[in-house]
């Protein structure tokens, strides 16, 4: 396993964050593609949800999508969100974790986040990559790791 790239991005509420400040506990980036978006609602309303359970394992939970601040704070409000939201607006961290890829849609080709995400251990270490995430199982699949890890 590899070394996670530092970051330092602002959340919703403009609180910049950075990877390091996190040392000692388990940090879970989860890369969605856009902010008001069926399957991102899902998921993230699934981690409010199951916040809780993941901060008693020592769970740091992010939402990393290329939106704004802005964006961010009103997806957050309306969804009640309980946890930061990173906006990657220069699009480094996506491009560090390789997960923005070539998508298409309605026959148009883009550049997009692939719906992936990392867990990252006490010592900054990715340990796990989920490369296939479904939005409603996937808090309960970072909740049933961590436990196997402890």
């Amino acid at each position: 396993m590899k070394k996670a790239p530092e970051f330092s991005l602002k959340d919703q509420n403009g609180q910049v964050h950075q990877l390091s400040d996190y040392q000692g506990k388990y940090v879970l980036l989860y890369f969605y593609p856009k902010d008001l978006t069926p399957g991102c609602t899902i998921e993230a309303k699934k981690f409010s949800d199951k916040l809780p359970d993941l901060e008693a394992l020592n769970v740091q939970v992010f939402g990393v999508s290329h939106d704004d601040v802005d964006l961010h704070k009103k997806f957050a409000d309306k969804c009640s969100l309980n946890f930061p939201l990173l906006a990657d607006t220069e699009k480094e961290l996506t491009k560090a974790f390789g997960v923005l890829k070539e998508k298409s849609m309605f026959g148009k080709t883009f550049m997009g986040i692939s719906r992936e995400s990392f867990l990252i251990d006490k010592d900054g270490v990715v340990i796990k990559h989920y490369a296939k995430v479904k939005p409603a199982e996937h808090p309960e699949e970072v909740i049933d790791d961590v436990k196997a890890l402890s």
